[in-house]
């Protein structure tokens, strides 16, 4: 777990360095408020699933949620307690994508992407980047899918002379009911890459609802292609709702909040999942052995899985990664120079820094986290099918 292991302190301050007084830039303005999370857990129990009363229903909750999100200017932004975690959680996101996208572009020509759980647009700088031909972004909140379709718009408007800009498209739909295919206007279209970034874990209300959501995603892919995402790991939300000594846990940044301990259902283990300024909806805990099961009907591989912690002791060990971390303000600096202040000022919030600093004579200021970020991202994984032939 992040904030417990001291070798990812070593690995934020030694690979990434002092990150807090970067200039940042361009990929920090890809992200307003990010999707949420959750995943996994569960023994081998009966794989049938359990109906709750949602109210209004759990769909529309999620919609009505996300539609009511207000943007929010950079300013705003960054005096966020937990920007410094949105952004890190972004710059995962960003090398998980990039990396896919450079490996399909080896063997692929005009690259078709769909971004299933879109958002307001977080990633479209990400599919500029990677120069794609195609894009088809898709969400259940319509405010969102209309604003995606405005940032859009807007960046068509600045694109420079000559730049051939991704063409794209914008459907509101709820993927974990509704069949992406028929919404299309080229039913036909094969993606190369699909993307669903914090959202699966909302499907896992039923069986119906996770498989629904899967066939979306993979049903249109291209033999070669690849489902990645991150969602939550739900072997270390069990792990910490157990050692609890109630049906809740977090910090001064997240909440997570069951409705009972020691029943774990396949489908429809809800809990409430609460980040400050960005999420507060019912989630639902993935099994992952399952989800991996449940892929193979539709001819997907697991390439690889990973928690948060896995890979970004990972990939920050290359440099190009190193110096995204330094644009996109993933780390702070700490101390704070004279120009800036800390995130936290709670009292052992960033007693694991002092002790990396002193154990090993590391050169301040060092890139950290605060310690309840560390174990707020510390709860994600990130995953990457691949269509076989």
């Amino acid at each position: 777990m992040m904030a417990e292991n001291p070798r990812l302190h070593t690995v934020a301050d030694e690979e990434a360095g002092g990150h807090g007084t970067s200039s940042g830039g361009g990929e920090r303005d890809e992200e307003t408020a990010n999707r949420k999370r959750k995943s996994e857990q569960g023994e081998e129990h009966d794989s049938s699933s359990k109906k709750l009363d949602t109210g209004e229903g759990h769909s529309q909750k999620v919609a009505t949620h996300y539609n009511s999100l207000q943007e929010c200017g950079l300013a705003e932004r960054n005096r966020s307690r937990i920007v410094h975690l949105r952004n890190f959680n972004n710059w995962m996101k960003s090398v998980l994508i990039g990396e896919i996208l450079e490996k399909v572009g080896r063997v692929q020509r005009g690259v078709s992407v769909l971004d299933l759980g879109c958002g307001k647009g977080g990633d479209l700088l990400k599919w500029r980047k990677a120069r794609i031909s195609r894009l088809v972004c898709t969400d259940i909140a319509a405010v969102s899918v209309e604003q995606c379709r405005q940032r859009y718009n807007d960046m068509k408007r600045r694109s420079y002379p000559g730049e051939r800009l991704f063409s794209a498209e914008f459907i509101t739909a709820d993927c974990a009911k509704e069949v992406l295919s028929e919404k299309l206007s080229d039913p036909e279209l094969r993606f190369d890459v699909c993307s669903c970034q914090f959202v699966y874990h909302y499907s896992f209300e039923s069986q119906e609802q996770a498989d629904t959501m899967l066939k979306n995603a993979c049903e249109n892919l291209r033999p070669g292609g690849f489902f990645i995402g991150t969602t939550p790991d739900a072997y270390e939300l069990v792990k910490r709702l157990e050692a609890s000594d109630s049906n809740s846990f977090g910090n001064e940044v997240y909440r997570v909040t069951f409705q009972q301990k020691g029943a774990y259902p396949l489908f429809g283990c809800q809990y409430d999942f609460n980040l400050e300024g960005v999420v507060n909806v019912p989630e639902f805990l993935v099994y992952f052995p399952l989800f991996e099961e449940m892929a193979k009907k539709y001819n997907m591989r697991l390439v690889y899985k990973k928690t948060f912690h896995e890979f970004f002791e990972e990939k920050i060990k290359n440099e190009q990664n190193k110096i995204l971390m330094q644009r996109m303000q993933g780390l702070e600096a700490y101390p704070a120079d004279d120009r800036g202040q800390l995130a936290s000022d709670s009292p052992g919030e960033y007693e694991h820094a002092e002790k990396r600093a002193e154990t090993h004579g590391v050169r301040l200021p060092l890139g950290t986290l605060s310690k309840s970020e560390w174990e707020a991202t510390s709860i994600y994984l990130v995953f990457v099918f691949e269509k076989m032939p």
